[in-house]
């Protein structure tokens, strides 16, 4: 016996698999890294009003976990929910269902529902996927790869992810994404540098710390490229502006690889790397 929503959206008991497995297969397709789209064997499935995506992305970001029918009523209601919050939430998800054709997929368990992706492709994951090869060739030293794979994950994105769906969707549930975006774009930039192409990256990290001057990484990925491009100077002036930026919006000082990277390029220290930077993480010289 399991528990499935009868037609209000509450549970009652009924006979059914205890574990249904998902049906959908390599022909359905959820992207995210931009507006939410769905394609059902390469045709596109319009994913229903706001309230329904949201309800769907949510699902797609609960990444195989259940997701509680009390996140799902705040996302969509905040606190005034309706009293017919289940039927609604069970409405769009059968809509859900219909649209994919697949009963299974979508499933309740317990105080929620479950998305189970079976065969079905995912951006996000293969973005996750293609950015964890490139990560570890780069930590490797094996650049040409590194960049290759980091390329092919960025790709994938087509703006802001979920662009469509932030009405409902807190900050906090994008944060991650969005965090793991600029991380690859940060590794992308490093193969970069260190195959030599610093010429090029000068107008790209320019425009990159104008649009994110507290991420200290690019900031100090500037100060190299602009320092092999024999501008000392400029790369000098980077970091100053950084130190007083931190220190009137946060009150801080630079971090250990900001200033690293500055003591380096006073000194010209190039085993410590602004000729051939290493490849990076959290807590290494330019992380």
């Amino acid at each position: 016996m399991s528990e499935v929503p009868d037609e209000r959206g509450l549970p009652s008991t009924a006979t059914g698999p205890a574990n249904p497995q998902p049906v959908w297969g390599a022909d359905v397709e959820f992207r995210i890294l931009g507006p939410l789209e769905v394609s059902v064997g390469g045709q596109d499935v319009f994913p229903g009003g706001s309230k329904q995506r949201t309800v769907l992305a949510a699902l797609l970001l609960a990444r195989g976990r259940v997701l509680p029918d009390a996140r799902l009523s705040a996302l969509l209601w905040g606190e005034k929910p309706p009293a017919t919050l289940n039927a609604q939430v069970y409405t769009y998800v059968s809509r859900i269902r219909k649209q994919l054709g697949s009963k299974t997929s979508v499933c309740r368990r317990g105080p929620g529902y479950l998305l189970q992706l079976g065969d079905a492709r995912f951006d996000y994951a293969e973005f996750e996927r293609l950015r964890d090869v490139g990560h570890n060739a780069l930590v490797m030293g094996t650049y040409d790869k590194a960049a290759q794979f980091l390329r092919r994950a960025l790709d994938l994105w087509r703006g802001p992810a979920l662009a469509d769906v932030t009405e409902f969707l807190a900050d906090t549930e994008l944060a991650g994404i969005e965090e793991s975006h600029m991380a690859a774009v940060e590794d992308r930039i490093e193969a970069d540098l260190a195959l030599g192409q610093h010429f090029p990256l000068v107008s790209e990290l320019t425009a990159m710390v104008g649009r994110n001057p507290l991420r200290e990484r690019l900031r100090a990925q500037l100060m190299v490229a602009l320092y092999r491009c024999d501008r000392q100077a400029d790369a000098l002036s980077v970091y100053q502006a950084g130190r007083h930026l931190l220190a009137e919006e946060l009150g801080v000082d630079p971090g250990p690889a900001l200033r690293a990277a500055h003591q380096a390029i006073l000194t010209g220290d190039r085993p410590y790397g602004l000729d051939r930077l290493a490849a990076v993480g959290p807590g290494s010289a330019f992380g």
